[in-house]
């Protein structure tokens, strides 16, 4: 009995593992590119900010909000890994705001650098400890000049 058990305990981590390292890894998957609600604002950010958007999720318990994207072009895209950059990410129904946290020792929980990488995805993660935004909320990520609104928390 005790070895089913943990046969069974194993095989749902793994299967939680193997789903949220393709969820994060996915950046052309349909369900990502259904997060936002119109199609025409995803040629807009590729067009305007040099990226493309790979998906928000929930994540750490619903404690964190997952921020993916990948950079197409370096020079549009460099304004998202300020490190003086503070992102926001707002609920649409509620006002809620939500904040990249940042820890003295490891810093903001995001990629900064001068130049980013083309094709490499970046990150952010934004604190949601007292679970404002949940999955299926519409959100809007600001950060300076950049704005994307109606995203879909996943």
């Amino acid at each position: 009995m005790k070895r089913n058990n943990h046969f069974l305990l194993v095989l749902t981590f793994m299967v939680g593992l193997v789903s949220v390292a393709s969820a994060a890894e996915s950046s052309n998957s349909l369900a990502s590119a259904s997060a936002l609600a119109a199609t025409n604002e995803l040629a807009k950010v590729e067009q305007q900010w040099g990226i493309k958007f790979s998906g928000l999720f929930l994540s750490a318990g619903g404690n964190m909000v997952d921020f993916r994207y990948k950079v197409l072009d370096p020079q549009k895209a460099a304004l998202l890994t300020k490190p003086e950059l503070k992102p926001m990410l707002s609920d649409q129904t509620t006002g809620a705001k939500l904040e990249v946290p940042t820890s003295p020792k490891t810093g903001p929980m995001r990629q900064t650098t001068k130049l980013p990488v083309t094709g490499k995805i970046y990150f952010m993660l934004f604190a949601n400890t007292r679970h404002h935004v949940k999955s299926g909320d519409k959100v809007t990520i600001t950060a300076g000049d950049f704005k994307i609104e109606n995203l879909i928390i996943e």
